[in-house]
């Protein structure tokens, strides 16, 4: 390399000899060779040792990048699912309270209506009675008043109507005039219609007793009066050898239910008093 010193050195001093510009020339040929080298191994496919591991840290830097961002894309999904959740929850737990309110209000209006129904349902029982107290007395003073619970001509006593039938027949002629009235026969069943009966002079006459083959003996009513006897079974077939009871005074008698003919009373259950008919004539 003398000749960079070519102006401070003697020009016998900067002149190279052959074997120094051979040298040199040699020198510069073998780095240039070596470079072309370099070149073509790399355009051969055999990469260097310092580009591999540089492509590796790049690519190992973007693998981290994007794990990363996954990892905060799945935090943050993460944390919109426990907000989401958080917020159904609280409205699940409202509406459940909201339903809870719904049915304790339900329970104390059912309570209430119930309530209400007891007391409308006494006092509707309670107008009823009044009006049947009512009616009852207007009934003393005309028979014939409209309250009045029973058909035309029928006797009113209690919650049964009566119709005092003072024509002879026989017991079986005589219950089936009470049925075609959509009635039965009379049946004393409490000292109340006993001295209802009597107090109409009413005697001899047929009750709603079951027939028997076998005569019975005369009873007084007290003995009577709670007696299964007075649930009549069928009576379709009577013979002239059965007997039936008939009422004398405060005695129960009995007689043969084809050939003999009584009175006879027929009784029903009376319709309940129609509060505005009391108030009309």
């Amino acid at each position: 390399m003398c000749r960079f010193f070519f102006n401070c050195l003697p020009s016998s001093f900067c002149m190279p000899s052959m074997s120094e510009e051979v040298i040199y020339t040699d020198l510069k040929f073998q780095d240039s060779s070596k470079t072309e080298n370099a070149q073509e191994f790399g355009k051969s496919g055999i990469k260097a040792p310092a580009n591999t591991s540089r492509i590796w840290q790049c690519s190992a830097l973007v693998l981290a990048l994007v794990c990363f961002l996954l990892l905060v894309g799945l935090a943050i999904l993460a944390s919109m699912f426990y907000i989401n959740f958080n917020m159904q929850m609280e409205k699940l737990d409202k509406l459940q309270s909201f339903k809870e309110e719904l049915q304790s209000n339900l329970s104390l209006q059912l309570i209430q209506n119930m309530n209400s129904s007891v007391k409308i349902k006494n006092l509707s029982n309670m107008l009823q009675e009044m009006a049947t107290k009512l009616c009852y007395q207007l009934y003393t003073k005309k028979i014939e008043h409209n309250c009045k619970p029973c058909p035309r001509k029928w006797l009113w006593h209690e919650d049964s109507c009566y119709l005092l039938r003072r024509e002879y027949k026989t017991w079986k002629m005589s219950e089936k005039e009470c049925q075609a009235l959509n009635a039965s026969l009379l049946k004393i069943k409490k000292k109340s219609v006993l001295d209802f009966i009597n107090s109409h002079g009413m005697n001899y006459i047929w009750l709603g007793l079951s027939p028997t083959e076998n005569p019975i003996n005369n009873k007084y009513f007290d003995e009577t009066i709670i007696s299964s006897d007075w649930l009549i079974n069928t009576t379709s077939d009577i013979s002239d050898k059965m007997y039936c009871g008939y009422k004398y005074n405060d005695y129960l008698y009995y007689t043969s239910c084809v050939e003999t003919r009584y009175y006879f009373v027929c009784e029903k259950l009376a319709n309940p008093v129609k509060i505005e008919n009391t108030l009309s004539d």
